[in-house]
């Protein structure tokens, strides 16, 4: 093959790709246009371009959905959450890898295997529990229930990346006399930035952006912007120009987390292929 012909390849490759991302980009677009539109506008041609910029929507909706209040619990409750989860699924998935006995792949599995069931399954059941533990109708009691809905996804990818550490970088800590935490916290966990970065950003992504379990648990006693975002559609008529403004400023948070660590999540996904 020539030269050519493969830098013909390479392009018709990009445009291919280029025709994707604008496929997948579309609705996003359409979100953000329509938020400048009236009410009227949105629903005489959702399609077109507004015809002026009305930015009124979003001081309207800053103020209706009381958005510093909001962001402020919803951004407490992902970093309390996401901290958890990173702290429970790294001890977790880094003592499951290093434990040799045949119990600790036993054990593994189980912590992995409420990966495999959709949450519809046992919602029922998880809020009757929650309710008993006392866990409903706040934050931080939500937190908690991420904590343990979040923690077998990271300790799958904490359990892999571990894999690929050499342990000659525990046994240098144990003879300067580290101990076990030492060892963990000083040595493995800072190296673990990669998959540390993943997990973050797939749990910030899942957690600002979810509705139903905040919907289910907190029961209209405290809320989060998704919560107040549904407050637009009413049962006679839905505001779209606000709703889909409310939409803008929910997305923007997790799109900036995104951006900022981006160049981790493909290293932290891989991480942990190359043993075991």
């Amino acid at each position: 093959m020539t030269q050519r012909q493969k830098r013909i390849q390479l392009i018709a490759l990009e445009i291919v790709i280029a025709i994707v991302a604008l496929l997948f980009l579309y609705p996003l677009f359409l979100v953000v246009f329509n938020s400048f539109k009236t009410y009227e506008q949105v629903l005489t041609n959702i399609m077109a371009l507004p015809k002026s910029l009305i930015t009124i929507n979003y001081s309207e909706v800053w103020r209706l959905m009381e958005y510093p209040t909001l962001f402020v619990n919803t951004f407490l409750l992902t970093l309390v959450s996401v901290a958890g989860i990173v702290f429970i699924g790294s001890m977790a998935g880094y003592k499951l890898s290093r434990t040799k006995p045949r119990w600790s792949a036993f054990l593994f599995f189980v912590c992995i295997s409420p990966m495999m069931l959709p949450f519809q399954s046992f919602m029922i059941t998880l809020t009757k529990l929650s309710k008993q533990l006392h866990l409903i109708n706040s934050l931080e009691g939500l937190s908690v229930i991420y904590w343990g809905l979040g923690a077998p996804l990271a300790v799958f990818m904490f359990h892999g990346f571990v894999k690929s550490l050499p342990l000659e970088l525990e046994e240098s800590g144990a003879i300067d006399g580290a101990s076990s935490y030492g060892v963990f916290f000083r040595i493995v966990f800072p190296v673990m930035v990669p998959v540390i970065s993943t997990v973050i950003i797939l749990n910030v992504m899942w957690i600002w952006n979810d509705f139903l379990l905040p919907l289910i648990m907190l029961n209209g006693k405290q809320s989060t912007l998704q919560l107040a975002s549904y407050k637009f559609f009413g049962q006679y008529k839905s505001e779209w120009q606000y709703a889909l403004t409310a939409v803008v400023y929910t997305s923007i948070p997790p799109v900036v987390v995104f951006l900022f660590l981006q160049k981790y999540i493909i290293k932290g996904m891989v991480a942990g292929a190359v043993k075991g």
